[in-house]
């Protein structure tokens, strides 16, 4: 016949299975935590990456939640489960009488959380390296390297500028200053091809710029250098506003705030 006293070697098995039990639940938030953050990383990388396609990772946080949720579920249960064995144990009843229903439990959520993970991952479409590259060749195409625009004019400089100023006064811009370079440098002297720069902007569209970002300050209010070359040539050089926008972390709803210098070199230019 069987000994079937209680030994100290089944008490040590039920806490052993405690402890997996335990290990288990441990790993199953990490596993969530990581993946909740890497959910929120790709999220704040695609913002600070404005040439990239939006995408959603939301659901990555969703998972990630549940498999935390999940391992405090196994850490509670596999308490309530550890109290329930040592009981059988000193009442010395037969352990293996039923399978371990935390066990099934835990296998069928993380298979329906994994079904549901690999459906997403299948329905997001990918970013290809050729997707990617299209804005990208088309930034590097547009913006040079130093953020620096420029288009001909086909007027001299003291006309461009008389144009400028009358487009920023019809339409309510502000003109700050208009610097002489080339007057200062005859002052001093000095010769140099005539070169103005003109400062201007608008309180209203400069200060939510500041407010979201006051670095921008640095380069507001705007400014529009009109400058002949050594051929006689005049140039009309200003800060490209993507540049801008780059440069200081700017929000894209905030862009046309700065994008109207544009309009404003073309028309001046004409």
């Amino acid at each position: 016949m069987a000994d079937s006293r209680v030994t100290p070697r089944d008490f040590l098995a039920v806490e052993r299975t405690f402890l997996a039990w335990i290990r288990t639940g441990l790993a199953l938030m990490g596993l969530g935590f990581v993946l909740a953050r890497f959910g929120i990383f790709l999220r704040e990388f695609s913002l600070n990456q404005p040439n990239l396609p939006s995408q959603s990772y939301g659901l990555s946080l969703w998972f990630g939640t549940a498999l935390i949720f999940l391992g405090v579920l196994v850490c509670l249960l596999s308490l309530f489960r550890y109290r329930r064995l040592l009981w059988q144990v000193q009442q010395q009843e037969n352990l293996l009488a039923r399978p371990s229903v935390l066990a099934i439990t835990v296998a069928l959520v993380l298979a329906i959380l994994g079904v549901a993970m690999a459906i997403y991952l299948i329905s997001v479409r990918p970013i290809t390296q050729g997707d990617a590259s299209k804005p990208r060749e088309a930034s590097m195409a547009t913006i040079p390297e130093n953020g620096i625009l420029r288009i001909t004019s086909n007027h001299s400089v003291d006309e461009t500028v008389k144009r400028l100023q009358g487009i920023l006064q019809s339409k309510g811009v502000k003109l700050f200053t208009t610097v002489d370079h080339s007057g200062e440098a005859a002052g001093a002297g000095l010769k140099m091809p005539n070169t103005k720069l003109l400062i201007f902007g608008n309180p209203k569209a400069g200060t939510p710029l500041m407010l979201a970002s006051p670095s921008t300050a640095l380069d507001l209010p705007l400014k529009i250098l009109i400058a002949e070359d050594a051929a006689g040539k005049v140039w009309i050089s200003y800060n490209s506003p993507a540049y801008l926008q780059a440069r200081h972390n700017l929000p894209a709803s905030l862009l046309p705030n700065i994008a109207v210098i544009e309009a404003l070199a073309a028309q001046a230019a004409k």
